[in-house]
């Protein structure tokens, strides 16, 4: 018998051979991939634990038993399934329930109508999603509260992938500690966000002392903050991680730098200041958002560059992917979003695709 190369995919199909296909035939199993398939306490069927004994009597043949006992030759056809994906900012809004006042804006008509989980569904048909985060939709702030129940609910039952969920706050308002105690009750709040990029938040407005005392509040309460601000402000962004350490922090769609911009002044300023948080252990990067900047006839080389300077920044441990669906369908299905990524980091190695899409928000959001 002998071994194929071992790739570092979600699925692995082990086919056990004995000497002869007349003594035993072929068995197949399913093997946990969080698991060293060299090590002899680590051979398990995906279905249950097994120890290596187990699957000695499963074979049922004293000599198909006795040729597995002494050799750890194994035979490993990759699956065809594809990578395991984990959906680190999903939105949804149902507007028959929620009142979104940005979407009076022209820029994004095509979004005036409900998006639920039906859809989503729909939309990421076959691409193996297995979990999703909610990421708050910026819902009018006295539904709030409202929107964090209905998602979950939505975490709470089995017919669907959401496992967490990043709600709506003002850490700026006296009352946000009152609200986030509430809600930080349930299991599955990992974490809080305010879009900073409206008319409403200038430049500074997460530097006030209640916004930093709101944060750093979370830090306390095991949350995350994300920060999605306009790319000229980052600098903001950097004064905020650096008065809350214990707060862990998501720097949204690479620092939502434009990929069409001929701002040599910003580009750099944006370098500069991804750099700067990435210095700083407690955050991390979502590789998102950034395909709604580019032109309608985008390629993904049109978006390589600032993916790869965000993935090479905070390295392979500090990068997730994110759909940000349906947002992305201003210029992009959610499949052409993730085809695009799969394709802008195909030369990277398996271990790094399998942390970017999946590993690093399973460990990120516990989930």
């Amino acid at each position: 018998m002998e071994r194929l190369g071992l790739r570092d995919d979600p699925d692995y199909h082990v086919r056990i051979r004995a000497p002869t296909r007349e003594t035993v035939p072929p068995i197949t199993f399913r093997w946990m991939t969080s698991l060293n398939p060299t090590s002899e306490e680590s051979y398990m069927p995906a279905c249950r634990h097994f120890h290596r004994r187990d699957c000695l009597k499963l074979l049922g043949t004293s000599a198909a038993a006795a040729t597995l006992a002494a050799t750890e030759s194994w035979t490993l056809a990759e699956s065809s399934a594809p990578l395991p994906v984990i959906d680190t900012h999903q939105h949804l809004w149902d507007l028959t329930k929620f009142k979104l006042p940005w979407h009076q804006s022209e820029d994004v008509a095509s979004l005036r109508k409900s998006f639920v989980m039906s859809d989503y569904v729909a939309a990421t048909r076959d691409l193996n999603v297995v979990k999703t985060i909610y990421m708050e939709v910026d819902v009018a702030p006295d539904q709030q509260v409202a929107e964090a129940e209905y998602v979950f609910d939505l975490c709470r039952r089995d017919d669907n992938t959401m496992a967490a969920a990043v709600i709506s706050g003002r850490p700026a308002s006296p009352e946000f500690e009152a609200y986030i105690r509430r809600l930080a009750k349930s299991p599955y709040l990992k974490g809080v966000r305010q879009v900073l990029h409206g008319e409403s938040t200038p430049p500074g407005y997460c530097l006030q002392p209640q916004f930093v005392k709101s944060v750093q509040l979370l830090g306390d309460l095991g949350l995350c903050y994300d920060l999605c601000m306009r790319p000229e402000d980052l600098p903001d962004a950097v004064k905020l991680v650096d008065q809350c350490p214990q707060t862990k922090f998501v720097i949204d769609h690479c620092g939502n730098m434009s990929v069409t911009s001929t701002d040599a002044a910003l580009l750099q300023k944006w370098q500069t200041s991804m750099k700067e948080l990435a210095a700083r252990p407690n955050t991390v990067c979502k590789i998102s958002g950034i395909v709604v900047t580019a032109e309608k006839d985008w390629k993904p080389a049109d978006l390589a560059p600032h993916i790869n300077y965000s993935m090479n920044t905070f390295g392979a441990d500090r990068v997730m992917f994110a759909g940000d669906w349906p947002v992305c369908t201003l210029r992009a299905s959610f499949a052409q979003w993730l085809n695009a990524l799969k394709e802008i980091v195909k030369d990277r190695s398996p271990e790094f695709q399998r942390k970017l899409f999946h590993d690093n928000a399973a460990k990120f959001y516990g989930v």
